[in-house]
């Protein structure tokens, strides 16, 4: 896991809409929460509902959020861009879900997972990057972003952020394959 105290990468993604957002432009009055989703992951699917009422939560409470699909749609064309809106609108997901073409975005956070949860605080620097909460696909703890929310709320609040976290779970990132020529 990237250590606490870590500095966010600087970023600059475009949306469908053609809108370029970058780490700066996305942070709120209280920090930035950062996630690596797409649309296939079982893992992320089975949270995604959450992810939405998560952002509804924190809109207004001074966390920007943002969700970032780095796989490789190539291989994995349910995770094209021209599917993210679909799958945003039908979860509730109204912050902006980015497509990470090059994947460099994903590099520079070292995310691994979808889902992986990156919050920043003003100063950006990383305060939390462990789980959503306890729940797993098929198993009956109830989805409730217990972990996550209660970092964001320290963080709205101006409180420490408790150190003790438990990483995410999820599906690994699908990288693109190296060319042959070792690049």
């Amino acid at each position: 896991m990237v250590p606490l105290g870590t500095p966010a990468p600087v970023f600059e993604l475009a949306s469908d809409e053609g809108l370029v957002h970058t780490t700066h432009s996305l942070m709120g009055e209280h920090g930035l929460l950062v996630m690596f989703l797409c649309n296939h992951c079982p893992f992320v699917v089975h949270l995604a509902d959450e992810l939405g009422r998560i952002g509804a939560d924190y809109h207004d409470r001074g966390i920007g959020i943002v969700g970032i699909n780095s796989n490789d749609s190539d291989s994995y064309p349910d995770d094209a861009p021209e599917r993210m809106p679909a799958f945003a609108a039908s979860h509730g997901i109204t912050f902006p879900y980015l497509f990470d073409p090059t994947q460099s975005v994903a590099q520079s956070f070292h995310a691994v997972c979808t889902p992986d949860f990156f919050l920043y605080d003003t100063k950006c620097t990383l305060v939390y990057r462990g789980q959503l909460d306890d729940s797993r696909p098929g198993e009956p703890a109830a989805v409730n972003g217990a972990d996550l929310r209660r970092a964001m709320d320290a963080l709205c609040q101006g409180l420490p952020v408790d150190a003790q976290q438990t990483p995410s779970m999820g599906c690994s990132i699908k990288w693109k394959a190296a060319s042959s020529c070792g690049k």
